[in-house]
Formats: structure tokens, C-alpha cells, sequence
């Protein structure tokens, strides 16, 4: 059975995410539909971006990821479906995709990318400002009926891509940025586990703040301690044990974050 996630901004007190659904089982009634978030901060791209880069490995083949941060509705960005590997995509062109195109061009898997104006796989009737409803939805579960990608739309090959910002190494210290707060108050570096192998003792400076050392569990320290570990997709983190490390420190997306390496 074909699986289609749906990811949006439009949080759950409106009824658009329940109308999306609707229409994806009218066309494909046996379809599996998965809620990856519908709390992306409104009109955040980089955020849901991020999210679906982390979520779409654990979903199997054949996948199609719906999503919806769509600031531009109804203006002259294209409604994109693409193949990233053994998985495809269906939203706006607006970078959503960046670290999906990435991984499978890293990969070398198979990439395709239509400009979905074959307006016969659209609901009759389109709103200028609920695609979600009316091209996305009835797109992917046409995807999942087996229509082939490329009936969908013309061929591109020059999609939006986010500046999703990379950590740099100066001699022992790599200069790095917070790019996520968590439900938990968590804060996400893009410094990488794989950008630190070997390393057994750290330094992290973020706000005027040193946290020192790394540790495998929150339960390592006593509630209240700020702590670094590696979150569950690889990330780098700092957190307070059974608290908020954002409200602690005050932390924002996109505050810069330096770590010293200690040894490793």
C-alpha cells in the first residue's frame, strides 16, 4: 500500500489538513496517509524543510510527501512534483525539497522534477490561495493510483534551492549556527556527528554560555544542567535536562554557535 505524508502549516483548528485527506481518499480511497506536523511555524520554509529532510528516510519506497509552506500561493512559483530516489515529493517550488534533492544527488539516485500544469490530475475548481487542497492533494494521490510522474507536468531541472547554512572549520573550532528549537525547547546546531567522529571532549558557546562535554542521555545530569549530545537524526544539540535550553538561554534560530574541540 502506497503511503502519503502530509506536512503543513496550517495547525488543526480549521479543518484544511481533515479537506486534504478528504480529497486524497476520494481519488485514491486505499491509500495510507501519515501526519508528519502540521505546527510548522506559518510560512517558515527553512523549518519545514528541515523536518522533511530528518522524516522522509524512515518512510519505505514509494512514498509521496505532500507538503504545504506555501507563502507564495496563487503568485508565479510553480507547483512541483519530483521522484528524489524511491520516494516523491508534491508542493511548492519554493526550496521545501533542498535537502530531499540533496541527499539522492549525493546518493546518485534518480531525480525528476515536473512543473505540475496538467490541470486535468487538479480538482476542477482551483483557489488562489488553498493549493494545498486543489492541485497538491489530488496530485499525490493520482501518484499513488500509479500515474506516472512525468504525465503530471513538464520536465524541469531548476528547482529552488534553500541556503541551508553549513558549519566551517577553523583549526579546533568549528563556527556553526542553531537552525532549530524542538517541541522541547531543545536546541539544534548543523554541526553533524559525522563532522565531529573521534571527538571525546567538546566546548560549545552559544549566547555568552559555555556547555562542556558530551553525553550519550539527559539522564547523564541532574535536572536543570545544560548538556550536549547528539539528538536522535545526528544533530548536535544543547538542552537542559527536564527543561527549556531556548528559554533558558534566550536562544533563536540562527543564533551562532562556535565549539571548541577538546580532544578527539
Amino acid at each position: 500500500m502506497t503511503c502519503i505524508t502530509l506536512m503543513t502549516d496550517f495547525g488543526l483548528r480549521d479543518g484544511n489538513v481533515g479537506v486534504m485527506r478528504g480529497v486524497i481518499w476520494g481519488i485514491s480511497p486505499g491509500v495510507s496517509i501519515a501526519d508528519l506536523s502540521h505546527l510548522v511555524g506559518p510560512q517558515n520554509i527553512v523549518e519545514g524543510a528541515l523536518i522533511l529532510g530528518r522524516s522522509a528516510p524512515y518512510f519505505p519506497e514509494g512514498t509521496v510527501h505532500v507538503v504545504v509552506v506555501d507563502p507564495g500561493v496563487g503568485t508565479a512559483r510553480r507547483p512541483i512534483a519530483a521522484r528524489f530516489g524511491k520516494q516523491h515529493f508534491v508542493g511548492p517550488d519554493n526550496g521545501l525539497c533542498t535537502l530531499l534533492l540533496e541527499r539522492a544527488q549525493g546518493n546518485g539516485e534518480p531525480v525528476e522534477i515536473v512543473h505540475l500544469n496538467r490541470t486535468k490530475y487538479w480538482l476542477p475548481d482551483v483557489s488562489h490561495v488553498f493549493h494545498g487542497r486543489d492541485i497538491f492533494s489530488p496530485v499525490a494521490a493520482h501518484l499513488a493510483n500509479g500515474v506516472p510522474l512525468l504525465d503530471l507536468g513538464d520536465a524541469i531541472n531548476d528547482p529552488v534551492r534553500l541556503a541551508i547554512p553549513r558549519p566551517e572549520r577553523q583549526d579546533s573550532v568549528w563556527k556553526a549556527q542553531l537552525i532549530y528549537i524542538d517541541w522541547f525547547g531543545n536546541l539544534v546546531t548543523n554541526l553533524r556527528q559525522e563532522d565531529l567522529e573521534g571527538v571525546d571532549d567538546l566546548a560549545l558557546h552559544i549566547r555568552g554560555h559555555q556547555v562542556r562535554g558530551l553525553v550519550r542521555t539527559f539522564g547523564e545530569r541532574p535536572p536543570g544542567e545544560l548538556v550536549n549530545l547528539y539528538g536522535s537524526t545526528g544533530s548536535l544539540i544543547v538542552s537542559v535536562v527536564n527543561g527549556s535550553a531556548a528559554q533558558a538561554l534566550g536562544a533563536q534560530v540562527g543564533d551562532p554557535v562556535e565549539v571548541e574541540v577538546i580532544s578527539g
